[in-house]
């Protein structure tokens, strides 16, 4: 038999990437980040985030979010939008 669970209201930091070089280096300065970002012959070509799950792809338009353990995930907009709801306070 299945259970309903809900997700509790724990604060976390994310950004969304807009896609630019300049951004990717800014989010991969961040303290802790283990990433990685790729340059194949000689142009950048994106970023990609070392996580539990392996290495994943961050996509122009994802959200960069730090876990509660301070680990680091690519979230996409949609996903990021039903999930989380801004802290204004």
């Amino acid at each position: 038999m299945t259970r309903k669970y809900i997700k509790k209201p724990i604060p976390i930091e994310a950004v969304q990437w807009d896609g630019t070089e300049e951004m990717a280096a800014e989010i991969a300065s961040q303290e802790h980040f283990e990433g990685i970002l790729d340059f194949t012959a000689g142009t950048f070509n994106g970023f990609y985030i070392k996580t539990l799950e392996g290495k994943m792809k961050v996509s122009p338009g994802d959200y960069v979010i730090k876990g509660i353990k301070g680990e680091y995930y690519p979230c996409k907009p949609d996903i990021f939008e039903i999930t989380y709801d801004e802290v204004t306070n």
